[in-house]
């Protein structure tokens, strides 16, 4: 529990301070988690006699916030068809990789480092400091919502939520993730500087606590079915990168859509 604890705080801390430094550590620090996540999911998925292009597919997904930063959407795009073609290229004079095998890492990638790209465009709705709040805000609410679902569905939660792929998740739990989620996203709007509409807000934090849900739920189905109990053992008491960065992959990428659809 005491390594558990101390893992927590130091990962927390260090995600934070870099967010909320500069823009340029919030880049660094997302393109670390992204590399991580994409390597971590590729060793996975050897296991499951997959090939993927690890080298390849871990690099891209460390430059997409990277790309981001600098050249914007077409930076995104520029680097995926840089990549799609390099792996075809690969596929074609490597005779055990399949097709399959391609298509796997160019996914990894995109899933990885692609969807957690939108931190950095989140950042950029604000200038300066409020920016990393806003980031900080965004995965606070990840954080609320997966530490209320589990204490409240440890306590009370009778009714499973997946039972084929997570049993230990519940409705009960669920439900009080997402309403911390909604909560957390109420006080977007009074950042200086963002005019978030509260019921885009309340938008934003029903999304997200929902699909932040089905981000775990899909990494759950990947170790399912590669029979991994965790992603790595990077971090003590907490499993690997991917494990704690599931829900937030899939929130990052919501709440930049929510954002643009409210015209930030």
């Amino acid at each position: 529990m005491k390594s558990r604890a101390l893992t927590a705080t130091i990962f927390a801390v260090s995600v934070t301070a870099m967010v909320l430094a500069s823009r340029w550590t919030t880049v660094i620090a997302v393109a670390v988690l992204s590399g991580f996540c994409a390597f971590e999911l590729y060793r996975m998925l050897r296991s499951d006699a997959k090939l993927p292009n690890e080298l390849m597919g871990t690099a891209a997904a460390a430059l997409y916030p990277i790309v981001y930063a600098i050249w914007h959407f077409n930076g995104l795009l520029s680097l995926t068809v840089a990549l799609a073609t390099v792996l075809l290229i690969w596929y074609v004079y490597t005779p055990p990789a399949r097709i399959t095998d391609v298509a796997v890492t160019l996914f990894g990638a995109c899933y990885t480092g692609l969807m957690l790209a939108s931190l950095i465009q989140i950042r950029e709705l604000i200038p300066g400091f409020w920016g990393g709040v806003l980031v900080f805000g965004v995965i606070l609410s990840v954080w609320a919502n997966d530490t209320f679902a589990y204490l409240v569905g440890s306590k009370i939660g009778r009714h499973p939520f997946a039972p084929k792929i997570s049993p230990k998740k519940s409705w009960e739990g669920f439900i009080a993730g997402v309403l911390l989620s909604v909560a957390t996203w109420s006080l977007f709007p009074l950042i200086p500087g963002f005019d978030l509409p509260w019921p885009w807000a309340i938008i934003g934090g029903l999304g997200c606590g929902w699909l932040g849900i089905l981000g775990d739920l899909v990494e759950s189905r990947i170790k399912r079915s590669t029979g991994f109990k965790d992603s790595s053992n990077l971090l003590p008491g907490h499993g690997g990168f991917l494990d704690r960065c599931d829900s937030l992959i899939v929130v990052a990428a919501v709440a930049s859509l929510v954002f643009r659809l409210a015209g930030m």
